[in-house]
Parts: structure tokens; C-alpha cells; sequence
């Protein structure tokens, strides 16, 4: 008996094998799980998506109805206590090594798979076959795996089982809320682990997914790389996808001599963005110049005080607020730059405003916002006199 299988293979070649595997596994989630099953980003041709399917049936032994059930209630209840998997609420140790645990817990509600997972295939293979003897297939996997490589196919299937695990269900679910940069303040603490990434697929960048959960690209800054959207793409030049959403684009234009409704919608879209600008532009200018001017011992406390001045104010703890509160009684400029940020964020905050009523709101803050006579803050006027719709993507 060949103890190797009917495929021996040397070493690296076995370490190459189980890297592609896993990969394909990875864009089998991050596609056809996550951007075109839960958020409806892009369809897929339906030889494609059923590939995908059996895939994910063969290696995983995921039911599609499932995972995206979850992963919408994730979103729709992000870091409250129904929240499925949020380390902010089962702490990161429970999220990052018991993921896939929390995750078939919650695969055993029945009103979180009838309320969230709509939409979803339920096809006769998907009821008799894929969602019915959905452990039948990682079964089969290990059968082919120890026939063609042997003893070692055994391995090969073991570091398989773990890979979604311990990378989605651990990593992007536990890590991805914890620690990391973040593009885009919004009222969860979703960050991003890398600004770029193989073994994740794109998942990694998951403050920009949650500021547009929509959108089936994932990088938003140019040095961030997406190998999800990089396969999405050449999908699409073999005309097996389509795209049907992508995060809105900042689109600068000649300055208008007045802020007009045309600003408002371009802003509305743009709100994210908007403030992101306000804190690269306005906020850490302004706080690094004040650093400068004070004794040493206050200085990392300046440091510390911007970060917590460019989070959402819903994020900050009641030491957050005291230690950010102590800070801004020393700096006339810091309290005004911080006061016109709330201002800013609550005008786009307002969702029964309409158009008419965020112009006026938005041409009052700018009058006064260059009444204070703080360069960056009437710069960042000028900047706002120049944004425009662009196309939808």
C-alpha cells in the first residue's frame, strides 16, 4: 500500500496545496457568502455561484440560509447584547477561540434564520443535499484527501477545518472589533486589521465594510488592497458577475460661491467622508499645533485627547469624555474645533431633515465657521463649496 496516496507530493509542494485550497475557500466566503448573499453587492452568474456553493458545502459544511442570517443580524444588532459575535459585549477571547461556537449557537435560532436569512438559495439541492447533510461533505473531503495524498491528506483537511474559524469567525469577528486603524468614525467599533491582505480575502478591511456594508468593494484609501474585488473584477470580465454597488466617491469640483442644494446631496452621500475630512483636515491640525504649545507633561495627553476627539461620541466612556473634556478647558481653539465637529455630525445625523432644512443648517455653520478666524477650519469651508455629485457605482 502507498502510504503517500496516489498523489505524492514533496513537502512545499503539500505546504502550496493546502494554501490554495484554503484560499479558494476564502474567496468562496468573502464573494459569494458575504458580498453577494448577505449584502446583495453583485450577482453572480449562476455557474459560478453554484460552484461556490458546493465548495463551501465540500469544506466547510456552512449552510448559505445560515451564515447570512448571522452575519445581517451581526450588522443589524452590531455590538449590542444580540449581537451574535461581538467581543465588545462576550469579551475578545470568547469571540477570537470560540467563534465557530457562538456561530452554531446562533445557527440553532429560528427567528434569527427566519427574520435575517430571506433571500437565500432553496433549491432542491440546497434542501435535500447541501443544508440537509451538510457535514456529508467535509466527510467526503477527508475520504479524497487521504485516497489521493495519504496519511498527510488528513493534515491537509485539519488545518481546512480550522482556516474559517479561526480566520472569519476568530480573527475578522473578534480582532476586527478590537484593535486596528479606522478610515471612517461610525457607532460601532468595526476597525480595520491591514490595509492589505491574502489569507482574509479583503475581510480584514472591516471599518471600511461597515461604513458601506453595500458596497461589493472593500478598499476605499489606494494603498489598500482587496484580493476580494481584485477576482470580483476579472469575474466580471468573463461576465460572471456584476456589480451593483460601490462606496460613494468623493468628487471635487471648482469652488461654488455659495453652498447650495447640489453641495447638500453630494454631502448626504459623502457624509462619512465629510467627516473623515473634518478630522484628517480640521481636528488633527489644529490639536498638533496646540501640542507644541504646552508643557511636556501634557503632551501625551493632547495625543491621547485627539483620538478620543475623532471618535463617535457615542463610543466614548465616561473616562473617555473626562480625560477629553480636560483637554479642551486648556485650548480655546480645541473646544471650537471639537464643538463644530458635533455641530457638522449632527446636521447629517438628522434623518427626517430635509434637504432644505441641511442647507440652511450647513450655511449657518459655515458663516460661522469662518467667523472664528481658525485657518483650517475656513479652508475646510472652501473644500465643502467644492463637492458634486459623481455617478453611483
Amino acid at each position: 500500500m502507498n502510504l503517500n496516496g496516489l498523489i505524492p507530493l514533496p513537502i512545499w509542494g503539500y505546504v502550496v496545496l493546502t494554501l490554495v485550497l484554503t484560499h479558494i475557500t476564502i474567496v468562496s466566503v468573502t464573494v459569494f457568502l458575504h458580498r453577494h448573499q448577505a449584502h446583495k453587492a453583485l450577482n453572480l452568474h449562476p455557474i459560478l455561484s453554484h460552484f461556490f456553493r458546493f465548495w463551501l458545502w465540500l469544506t466547510t459544511g456552512m449552510v448559505t440560509l445560515e451564515w447570512v442570517a448571522i452575519h445581517r443580524k451581526h450588522h443589524a444588532k452590531c455590538e449590542t447584547e444580540d449581537d451574535p459575535h461581538s467581543p465588545q459585549t462576550r469579551g475578545l477571547n470568547e469571540v477570537l477561540w470560540r467563534g465557530s461556537e457562538l456561530y452554531r449557537q446562533e445557527s440553532l435560532n429560528q427567528e434569527t434564520l427566519e427574520q435575517y436569512g430571506r433571500g437565500t438559495p432553496d433549491d432542491w439541492l440546497e434542501r435535500n443535499l447541501y443544508k440537509k447533510h451538510n457535514f456529508l461533505g467535509i466527510s467526503l473531503l477527508l475520504v479524497i484527501q487521504f485516497i489521493l495524498f495519504g496519511p498527510i491528506g488528513i493534515t491537509i483537511w485539519a488545518v481546512q477545518m480550522i482556516w474559517i474559524p479561526f480566520w472569519a469567525a476568530g480573527v475578522i469577528n473578534g480582532i476586527g472589533h478590537f484593535w486596528g486603524y479606522r478610515n471612517f468614525e461610525i457607532p460601532n467599533t468595526a476597525t480595520n486589521i491591514l490595509p492589505w491582505g491574502i489569507l482574509i480575502g479583503g475581510e480584514e478591511l472591516h471599518n471600511n465594510h461597515h461604513a458601506f456594508a453595500s458596497s461589493a468593494k472593500l478598499s476605499v484609501r489606494w494603498w489598500e488592497f482587496d484580493i476580494g474585488w481584485m477576482y470580483i473584477r476579472l469575474f466580471s470580465m468573463l461576465g460572471l458577475a456584476r456589480v451593483n454597488k460601490q462606496a460613494p466617491k468623493r468628487n471635487l469640483a471648482e469652488e461654488r460661491p455659495q453652498i447650495d442644494i447640489e453641495v447638500v446631496k453630494a454631502l448626504t452621500v459623502n457624509r462619512l467622508q465629510l467627516m473623515a475630512d473634518y478630522s484628517r483636515r480640521v481636528l488633527r491640525p489644529v490639536f498638533r499645533d496646540e501640542t507644541r504649545h504646552v508643557e511636556k507633561h501634557w503632551r501625551r495627553l493632547y495625543r491621547k485627547a485627539l483620538r478620543l476627539a475623532r471618535r463617535e461620541a457615542v463610543l466614548l466612556s465616561e473616562a473617555d469624555r473626562k480625560r477629553l473634556s480636560e483637554v479642551l478647558e486648556q485650548s480655546g481653539a480645541l473646544a471650537t474645533v471639537y464643538q463644530f465637529k458635533l455641530r457638522l455630525h449632527e446636521i447629517w445625523e438628522q434623518k427626517s431633515a430635509s434637504h432644505n432644512a441641511r442647507l440652511e443648517a450647513l450655511r449657518q455653520w459655515c458663516s460661522q465657521a469662518e467667523a472664528t478666524n481658525i485657518e483650517t477650519l475656513k479652508e475646510f469651508v472652501h473644500m465643502i463649496r467644492r463637492y458634486q455629485m459623481t455617478a453611483s457605482h
